[in-house]
């Protein structure tokens, strides 16, 4: 039996508070690619205001990687484009075009497109 003025600890709620102590207090060892100024500039911008780095490490770290998934989709659709044609090994090169691009964000609900005195 329990006493009464001790709460009652979920198990799986106390491992998951573990797993985010652990991972915030690896936060301070890592340095995101986004440099921290650039990442204190727009969170500024936009009114976010905290003083824990490793917060701002951690909005960071999510930047990069979507910036990392466009990248990667906008290179796979870049591949399905390039093996309609037909030369091989090294005349072949990856070139991320706007059309690649604007396929890649707009899985992410990113709309781009040219200005129509382009076309």
């Amino acid at each position: 039996m329990q006493p009464i003025n001790e709460p009652v600890i979920d198990p799986e709620l106390a491992k998951k508070e573990k797993t985010l102590a652990e991972f915030l207090a690896m936060m301070d060892n890592y340095s995101p690619i986004i440099p921290d100024a650039v990442t204190d500039y727009y969170l500024s911008r936009t009114g976010f205001d905290c003083d824990d780095v490793r917060i701002k490490r951690l909005l960071a770290l999510t930047a990069q990687k979507f910036v990392a998934d466009i990248a990667t989709d906008a290179f796979q659709y870049c591949k399905v484009r390039q093996s309609g044609n037909r030369k091989t090994g090294r005349d072949r090169k990856a070139v991320l075009t706007m059309d690649d691009l604007s396929a890649a964000l707009s899985e992410y609900g990113v709309n781009v497109k040219k200005p129509d005195y382009y076309n």
